[in-house]
């Protein structure tokens, strides 16, 4: 049976993704900072529920030593910043530290504590990232570079692990409660479900192409 370990499993893209692995017979490692909504999703989905910030070394390392076999770390839990969006004159530098650390650190942080055991079964890592990694977006600068820099580690990550396949993927927008926060709960509203973007990540694993960058729209 193969293992995931997924971030920010409990609503969104975490959530919906985790369902569509369950459906696929994957055993699931749920985490999250929302305690009560990932104890009932895991319970939905017969997963083992392991709720904390992955912000924190100790959790990122109570994880680690809960999935020994691992096929697939999931890096989908972010942070957006401070809102309303500021630009980029404004934006305070405490508050582009704290997305640094939640889109970037924490990430690499679990990486490096699970590389063991994804090396061991050839396994896979999909770090979320954004099309704000590569466009200029208003309001968007302290988002934006947190994800490309997530993205360049996930390239130079799959350089020097040439046995662990390494996607970072943009899913585009979807109707989260990030997104509402971000653009407003009206906009959001008209953006795809994130139901509507886990099978282009089945389809990523199905067919296991090589590390690099993927779209939700390259994958269809």
């Amino acid at each position: 049976m193969k293992h995931a370990l997924i971030t920010g499993a409990s609503r969104g893209l975490g959530l919906a993704l985790a369902r569509a692995l369950a459906a696929e017979g994957w055993s699931l490692t749920l985490t999250a900072r929302g305690a009560a909504d990932l104890h009932a999703a895991a319970a939905e989905l017969g997963a083992t529920a392991i709720p904390g910030d992955v912000t924190d070394a100790a959790h990122r390392e109570r994880l680690a030593r809960a999935v020994p076999e691992l096929d697939l770390l999931v890096n989908n839990a972010s942070g957006l910043g401070p809102v309303p969006l500021p630009v980029l004159a404004d934006y305070p530098v405490d508050g582009l530290r704290e997305v640094l650390e939640s889109n970037v650190l924490a990430p690499l942080g679990l990486i490096q504590a699970t590389l063991p055991a994804l090396r061991e079964r050839k396994g896979a890592i999909i770090n979320i990232s954004s099309d704000a990694a590569v466009e200029a977006y208003e309001g968007w600068g302290g988002y934006g570079a947190s994800k490309a820099a997530l993205e360049q580690l996930s390239h130079v990550l799959a350089a020097e692990e040439p046995d662990v396949a390494v996607w970072w993927v943009d899913p585009g927008e979807m109707r989260t409660g990030m997104l509402a926060d971000a653009i407003g709960a009206e906009e959001a509203a008209t953006a795809d479900e994130p139901e509507a973007v886990a099978p282009a990540l089945v389809t990523l694993l199905e067919r296991r192409p090589a590390s690099g960058r993927f779209t939700r729209d390259g994958l269809a």
